[in-house]
């Protein structure tokens, strides 16, 4: 019996399609993980980068005071630095920038009422420290370096600190001009008796940076136009009642509890 050659040529041919095939559906597939490798690294990637960008950094914290006659100091819920004695009947918010010349002027003009109203307990002050204005200092972001100080120097130690807030505007460098450097708002911090050893880093590094940031965000969504903008238990003052200063008016408020 003849054999077939066509037939064996045939099985052949086929065997080698089949294994063509194969190899392609192979590579196929070997790329298609590659493609899915690299979408998913990409997507990761993206995520990561959105979660640094999202992320507000670390919260400040001050340390509840024990003592029930002692000055109290918390960072409030919409970020300010609260300074208060138990049973105060007033509360002071101010929103305010560290470069705003309108800021230091209102400082100037009640910096002494604010501390004695708080330490004597009629009122408490919460100061919201923003970071606005950092176009103003020659690029050297001068507002978000000194709101992160004060956050950094209040959680240190907050019975410091109107002194060195009073000091700081008294040293405010003038809008468009370089602002202070790092090293003289470490200064100023040792000059109101800020001697902690962590506080050179923290203001260097900018430790609150993201959280200023954010906070100066949702200071403005509130409807905030300007700096300083001043509330009395919860009511924003005028400009001509804060021009009239803010003694009579905590004395107002007090009087109406």
């Amino acid at each position: 019996m003849s054999k077939n050659p066509g037939r064996k040529k045939s099985a052949a041919l086929t065997k080698v399609q089949g294994a063509d095939r194969n190899r392609t559906i192979l590579i196929q597939v070997a790329v298609a993980a590659v493609l899915i490798g690299l979408v998913a690294a990409i997507g990761v990637g993206i995520a990561i980068k959105k979660a640094r960008r999202d992320d507000p950094g670390p919260t400040p914290e001050i340390a509840a005071s024990k003592s029930t006659t002692e000055l109290a100091a918390s960072i409030t819920d919409t970020g300010a630095i609260r300074l208060s004695k138990p049973g105060a009947k007033v509360t002071v918010r101010m929103i305010a920038d560290l470069q705003c010349p309108a800021c230091k002027t209102f400082e100037g003009a009640n910096s002494q009422v604010l501390e004695d109203t708080v330490k004597s307990g009629t009122s408490a002050i919460e100061y919201n420290i923003i970071s606005f204005l950092d176009q103003a200092s020659g690029g050297t972001e001068y507002s978000s370096r000194a709101a992160n100080a004060a956050y950094v120097l209040a959680g240190t130690d907050p019975t410091k600190f109107q002194d060195w807030l009073a000091r700081m505007y008294a040293q405010q460098p003038p809008e468009g001009a370089t602002g202070l450097p790092d090293s003289t708002i470490i200064q100023i911090a040792k000059d109101a008796g800020y001697n902690d050893a962590d506080i050179t880093k923290d203001i260097t590094d900018r430790k609150y940076d993201k959280f200023v940031k954010a906070r100066t965000k949702d200071v403005f969504a509130t409807g905030v136009k300007s700096t300083p903008t001043v509330y009395i238990n919860g009511k924003q003052l005028s400009g001509q009642a804060m021009a009239g200063g803010l003694g009579p008016a905590i004395q107002a408020a007090a009087g109406a509890q």
